[in-house]
């Protein structure tokens, strides 16, 4: 508020009422994980909107929905390097011991529970499929 970035006022207000919505919703007060999980829900829809938005050509939407993903970003946790990441799904493939691609739900069952705000679930699962088809 003191230095008059608007925008990004803007954008953690949004991310304020959606932790306080869920929060009446399940009358309850959120632990870290679940605001965490609020953040990366925001940060898909973002993602989402701006797919959509460039398809339309509408480059000031698509500025805009950038600039909120910039700052929900910031708010998660630090997120894990492509090599810490391919360890983690060896782990979880080595204790999951997968028959083969159909067994990819036990695998990410795994890693949902430990990877949770440290990586991209889809990056995750892009890399678990390519596992267990090689």
């Amino acid at each position: 508020m003191r230095a008059k970035d608007s925008a990004r006022l803007s954008a953690v207000r949004l991310l304020l009422s959606a932790v306080k919505q869920r929060e009446v919703d399940e009358r309850k007060e959120l632990s870290d994980a679940e605001v965490t999980a609020v953040i990366e829900k925001m940060i898909k829809q973002r993602r989402e909107s701006i797919a959509q938005y460039e398809k339309a050509a509408r480059k000031d939407l698509v500025d805009a929905e950038k600039f909120e993903l910039d700052v929900l970003t910031g708010y998660l946790p630090q997120q894990m390097s492509d090599a810490e990441l391919s360890q983690a799904v060896e782990a979880a493939v080595s204790e999951a011991k997968p028959a083969g691609i159909r067994d990819m739900g036990k695998v990410m069952a795994l890693l949902k529970t430990r990877l949770a705000g440290k990586a991209d679930m889809g990056k995750v699962s892009a890399l678990v499929k390519t596992r267990l088809s090689g």
